[in-house]
């Protein structure tokens, strides 16, 4: 599904090849805010530049492209500056209201804006 949404929304085809997830140590992913963080890597993949390793990527993604904002937001963004991480993309949703630290925060409302965002970082 995520990437028909990609398709549609972020104007990136991949219709016509394999795309395998694999996680760290097998984890099994359950939760919705990992959406954007798997099309980025994806994007990435794709593209053949790898996604900053300080950087956590977080958000629902929905049908329309939409990104949705994901539970304990803040408490997110403080353990990714806690474990050294220097940037974060989320929902515009999660976006603090004050600096957070030293941490660079980008926040957009849709997949595409997102996508956008990740390719300045390249």
């Amino acid at each position: 599904m995520l990437l028909a949404v990609l398709h549609r929304h972020g104007g990136i085809s991949m219709h016509d090849m394999d795309v395998y997830v694999n996680v760290v140590g097998g984890l099994k992913i359950s939760e919705t805010a990992s959406d954007l963080a798997v099309l980025a890597a994806a994007v990435s993949s794709l593209r053949g530049v790898a996604i900053p390793p300080d950087t956590v990527i977080i958000g629902e993604i929905g049908l329309a492209g939409e990104l949705r904002p994901v539970a304990n937001g803040e408490a997110r963004i403080k353990a990714a500056e806690q474990h050294g991480f220097k940037r974060i993309i989320l929902p515009q949703a999660n976006a603090p209201r004050k600096k957070a630290g030293k941490l660079t925060i980008y926040s957009a409302n849709t997949l595409s804006e997102a996508l956008e965002q990740l390719k300045e970082m390249e």
